[in-house]
C-alpha cells in the first residue's frame, strides 16, 4: 500500500468514528517515530475540542483501528489533536471558526491582505480590514492563516 492510499484508507475509516463524536476530521499524518509510527489524528468543531472529548475520541479512534488492518503489523502510538493556530484556513468551516481573528490572506490574483474574520459561509469570507468590510468569495481566496496576536482584543463586535 502506497503513503497515498495509507492516509486514504484511515480517513475512511476514521471519518465516520470521529463524525460520530460531532467532529470533524481534519487530516491524519503517520511518520515515523524511531522503531514506531506515530499516526496524529487531527479534530476539530466550531467552539474547539474539549480534553474530555479528545479522550472520548481517542478510546472510539482506537477501537477502529483495533479492529482494522489499515495500520498494518508494525507498533504505532495513537495521538488525537485539534489543529494549531499555524494551520492553514483551506475549507470554509477553517475560516468560519477563526470568526474574530486577524488572518493574513491570500489571493488568487497573487496580493494578499489581512483582516479580521467577521463572517464566513459557503459563498465566500467577510473580514474586516481597518473597520471596513470586505467580501471576498471563495473563487478569489487561495489560502489563509490566522496571525498570531499577543494583544489580541479582549471584546470585538462581530
Amino acid at each position: 500500500m502506497g503513503r497515498g492510499s495509507d492516509r486514504d484508507a484511515l480517513l475512511r475509516l476514521l471519518s465516520p468514528v470521529v463524525a460520530e463524536q460531532g467532529l470533524d476530521l481534519e487530516d491524519v499524518v503517520v511518520t515515523p517515530a524511531g522503531r514506531r509510527r506515530l499516526l496524529r489524528v487531527v479534530v476539530d468543531r466550531d467552539g474547539g475540542v474539549e480534553l474530555d472529548l479528545v479522550a472520548t475520541v481517542s478510546t472510539a479512534v482506537s477501537g477502529a483501528l483495533d479492529g482494522s488492518d489499515v495500520m498494518g503489523g508494525a507498533p504505532y502510538v495513537l495521538e488525537v489533536t485539534s489543529p494549531g493556530v499555524d494551520r492553514p484556513l483551506t475549507e470554509p468551516r477553517h475560516w468560519r471558526r477563526a470568526a474574530t481573528r486577524l488572518v493574513a490572506v491570500t489571493r488568487t490574483d497573487g496580493s494578499s491582505m489581512q483582516g479580521r474574520v467577521s463572517a464566513a459561509d459557503d459563498g465566500g469570507v467577510t473580514l474586516d480590514v481597518e473597520g471596513t468590510l470586505t467580501r471576498l468569495p471563495w473563487a478569489e481566496v487561495s489560502g489563509g492563516r490566522v496571525q498570531v496576536e499577543f494583544n489580541r482584543p479582549t471584546s470585538l463586535e462581530a
